[in-house]
């Protein structure tokens, strides 16, 4: 079971895009660039953390960084693309999350159950920028292979490749299992970034708390992969 764990764990290793370059790379003119880029993004990030995306307009951001509309409009040519790149900077958080989840490896359905929890987590500590990330998703906005949105999804379909060839997952189409896995968490994602109150609301439902849940969902996915005895 460890070797399976160690593969699976390195399937989700080395995915990451290696797109960070030092200042030390660039000319004086592009580091500044830069600056001013990464200031508009903080400021947007800011400004949507706390009124979402109807908060954000190109003068509110000029605003906030002491710019002109104008200035921020060399950066981002709209307030779709600004979207775009916070969109993007969200998933390479969440994949990260996911990597921290996958090194401190462990038995198979106790890593596969850890990714899913540290996805979900994420999406409830940034719940806006969770549903922002999937808003719009239509074939001219899918993301290309050079994205950490390509990515997140590209990990996923190699754990669960990885889980069949080691004989931990039983055999089945990796594409339509990544899929099913990735929408069952998404599901459960959105319900508790969009409902403050779920899981209660029903009658008998008191007891039920957001860990129980989640704990469930992620066991109920890895018993349906899972080849033979299902961890218990």
């Amino acid at each position: 079971m460890s070797g399976a764990a160690d593969g699976i764990t390195s399937a989700l290793k080395g995915l990451f895009m290696s797109t960070d370059t030092t200042l030390e790379d660039v000319t004086p003119a592009e580091r500044r660039r830069r600056r001013v880029r990464d200031a508009i993004i903080d400021a947007a990030e800011t400004i949507f953390a706390a009124d979402g995306e109807s908060g954000i307009s190109m003068r509110r951001l000029a605003e906030a960084i002491d710019y002109s509309p104008a200035a921020i409009y060399k950066y981002f040519d709209s307030k779709e693309a600004l979207f775009a790149e916070m969109r993007e900077l969200f998933f390479e958080r969440l994949i990260r999350r996911m990597d921290e989840a996958a090194e401190e490896g462990g038995p198979v359905h106790v890593l596969c159950e850890r990714c899913g929890r540290a996805y979900i987590e994420t999406a409830l500590e940034e719940p806006k920028h969770y549903l922002m990330a999937f808003s719009n998703w239509d074939k001219e906005n899918a993301p290309d292979e050079n994205t950490y949105a390509f990515a997140a999804e590209t990990n996923l379909k190699e754990m669960v490749v990885a889980g069949i060839e080691r004989g931990v997952f039983r055999e089945m189409d990796p594409a339509v299992a990544s899929k099913c896995v990735w929408a069952s968490v998404h599901g459960l994602a959105i319900l508790l970034a969009s409902m403050e109150e779920f899981p209660h609301g029903m009658p008998g439902s008191e007891h039920v708390t957001r860990d129980a849940v989640i704990d469930f969902q992620t066991n109920m996915i890895i018993r349906g992969l899972s080849a033979g005895t299902a961890p218990a």
